[in-house]
């Protein structure tokens, strides 16, 4: 299988947490998928750490947008997925 697979995660104020998320998604053997990094309006570094490892790996796209909840977040991540498969990954 070759299809690629959308991962899209919703993030609000996880800094703590996010490195370890993003990390695990992009050391996975699979290696054709884009990840989708929503961020729905934290307060906390969230941005910064999304924006930083998206310069690094062409594979992710952050989104910024108002907070808006996480359904609201998972939304804004499918109407952007362009795989043929979609998971949702909480950060």
């Amino acid at each position: 299988m070759n299809k690629k697979i959308s991962i899209i995660v919703p993030v609000f104020n996880a800094e703590k947490t996010l490195d370890k998320c993003i990390m695990s998604l992009i050391n996975q053997i699979y290696r054709n998928i884009e990840i989708i990094l929503i961020n729905d309006g934290s307060k906390d570094d969230s941005l910064s750490i999304c924006q930083k490892y998206a310069e690094k790996d062409k594979r992710i796209t952050v989104i910024n947008k108002l907070n808006g909840g996480v359904s609201s977040a998972r939304n804004e991540g499918l109407d952007n997925a362009t795989g043929e498969f979609v998971m949702f990954c909480d950060s």
